[in-house]
């Protein structure tokens, strides 16, 4: 640990990467990729510690964002060729809470896509799209796009592929806030079935039920051949 960024790799291909990412699957496959993979890697997964004097301290090839919940200063971006990901078929979906928007649409594949970042969010042109599918709970989702986006970071680091312009008309999504994850009261047990699976990962709000002083939260849905859907429940005081 050196200046609150991790480090790993002796940079013997002669590069300096840096990953950005809170998440902790991300974090996880960070510790689990970059072993095998050339170059030096610098982890940050604090947001105070993603600075200019950082990125200047390292002179990375690339920062890679594989899931990032802040504006990222024009500084940095000017400093270094940043690439996010980003859950949908740009410029389908730009915007916030993709996986939960996607959900709800009733999608159930997307792509996911390198971009490069630019001021204006996930406008920037595109490296590469891949393929991702949508069933199982958010958890399972984000664990198979962290996989993938190193996937694509490895690709990335051996081809490096121009970006090219974002075409077509933008469809832009609107970030989901906290209130939206109470339980739908309509639209059958499918809806309420993709309802919970989608907020079920860590950090997440999950899908919750107000009833008097309780709140009853929501994880683990199976929807049975019965009919019947299935899910384990957390009940909270809401005075806590």
């Amino acid at each position: 640990m050196v200046d609150g960024v991790t480090q790993r790799g002796a940079g013997a291909s002669g590069r300096t990467y840096v990953i950005a990412t809170i998440k902790p699957w991300n974090v996880e496959a960070f510790h689990a990729f970059t072993p095998k993979m050339p170059g030096r890697w610098i982890l940050v997964d604090r947001p105070e510690d993603l600075c200019l004097e950082t990125i200047q301290a390292h002179q990375p090839r690339y920062v890679f964002f594989p899931h990032w919940s802040w504006k990222v200063a024009e500084e940095i971006l000017a400093a270094a060729e940043c690439v996010c990901f980003h859950m949908t078929d740009l410029p389908f979906g730009r915007g916030g809470s993709p996986l939960q928007n996607l959900i709800v649409r009733g999608h159930t594949e997307t792509m996911l896509t390198a971009l490069r970042m630019v001021t204006a969010l996930d406008a920037g042109p595109v490296y590469l799209k891949r393929p991702l599918g949508l069933a199982g709970r958010a958890q399972d989702i984000y664990e198979r796009a962290a996989r993938l986006s190193y996937d694509m970071i490895q690709e990335m680091i051996t081809t490096e592929p121009e970006p090219t312009p974002q075409s077509g008309e933008p469809t832009v999504f609107s970030r989901r806030a906290p209130d939206q994850s109470a339980m739908p009261t309509v639209g059958g047990l499918p809806r309420l079935y993709d309802h919970i699976r989608m907020l079920d990962a860590e950090t997440y709000p999950r899908a919750f039920l107000d009833h008097g002083d309780f709140r009853l939260e929501f994880g683990s849905p199976t929807l049975g051949e019965d009919g019947v859907l299935r899910a384990m429940v957390e009940i909270r005081s809401n005075s806590d």
